[in-house]
Parts: C-alpha cells; sequence; structure tokens
C-alpha cells in the first residue's frame, strides 16, 4: 500500500473568545454562516461560549478555545486545541 504525506499549507486562524475576531469570521456571521452563542465577555465565561458554523458538512460547533480556521478554499471549521497544535506551526 501506498503512503501519502499532506502537503504543507499555511490556512487562517485564531483562537475563539481568547483572540482578536479576524474580519473574515465576522462575514460569516452577518451573512448568518456563523452564529455566536453567549459570547459577551462581560456576562460569559470561556466555558459558556461558543459558535455554530455552517458547513458543506452540517452545523460544527466552535467551544471557547477552539481554533477556527479559515482552508485553503475559504471554508471555516472549528478545530480543538490538542489536535490544532499537533498538526499546525505557526508561520512567522
Amino acid at each position: 500500500m501506498a503512503k501519502f504525506r499532506k502537503k504543507p499549507v499555511e490556512i487562517e486562524a485564531f483562537q475563539f473568545y481568547v483572540d482578536s475576531i479576524p474580519d473574515w469570521f465576522m462575514d460569516k456571521v452577518s451573512s448568518n454562516d456563523i452564529t455566536l452563542i453567549n459570547c459577551d465577555h462581560k456576562r460569559y465565561s470561556i466555558d459558556d461560549a461558543y459558535c455554530e458554523i455552517k458547513t458543506l458538512e452540517g452545523v460544527m460547533r466552535g467551544d471557547g478555545g477552539d481554533y477556527i480556521i479559515k482552508g485553503v478554499e475559504g471554508e471555516i471549521y472549528p478545530c480543538k486545541p490538542d489536535i490544532f497544535k499537533k498538526t499546525y506551526d505557526v508561520v512567522l
């Protein structure tokens, strides 16, 4: 059986409810492709905050602290921090 290696690609990402929210994410909130739930820092903790992201595979949930990724085709999806750190390195 042949073996394959994933091609190196650069993506954009941020940690939800931790980092500043980028424009590409807010554009999807404005178009109702992403719904924010309990995302008022004055009222809710990181454990209460989450978002629902419409994807081709259905609605995915991104919890506070998850990384939100903008892929190579502009697709947006959540990724748990442990998986993100195993998969991606910072590009300087």
